[in-house]
């Protein structure tokens, strides 16, 4: 088998294996953020979630398939690890701003969550009162 098609093979299946682990650890680990940020609506936070791993899914596993082409035939055996390095690299890169793209996004529908929260008076209002004549004068 030629080298390039070893290489090819190696980066499919570590560039896969990465993509589900990570996709699974974000959704285990993610799904109490969401819970939070969706005020403990849990049928909600599960239906987020699922969509936000089959995002990650489509986006990361496409990008390993057009990342997968590459100009240059393999020569030798430094040439796997070379190649191998720089597109798990990249693909490690992209996984990493994939995560922080997402948390970024959650942690603003957190924080606009948390301000909506702290509108809302601790106690509803008792009694309204009028004006005086002489404020504001």
């Amino acid at each position: 088998m030629d080298r390039t098609v070893i290489a090819y093979v190696i980066y499919l299946v570590v560039s896969i294996a990465l993509t589900v682990w990570v996709a699974r650890t974000l959704s285990r680990n993610g799904r109490v953020f969401l819970a939070d940020v969706l005020h403990g609506n849990e049928k909600l936070a599960d239906a987020v979630n699922h969509l936000l791993v089959v995002g990650f899914y489509l986006v990361n596993l496409g990008f390993v398939a057009l990342y997968l082409s590459g100009d240059d035939t393999i020569e030798d055996t430094r040439g796997v690890f070379e190649a191998l390095s720089t597109k798990l690299g990249v693909v490690l890169l992209v996984l990493g701003v994939m995560h922080l793209g997402n948390v970024y996004v959650l942690n603003r529908i957190r924080r606009r969550g948390v301000m909506e929260r702290e509108q809302v008076p601790p106690v509803a209002p008792q009694q309204w009162v009028a004006p005086s004549a002489g404020a504001g004068a």
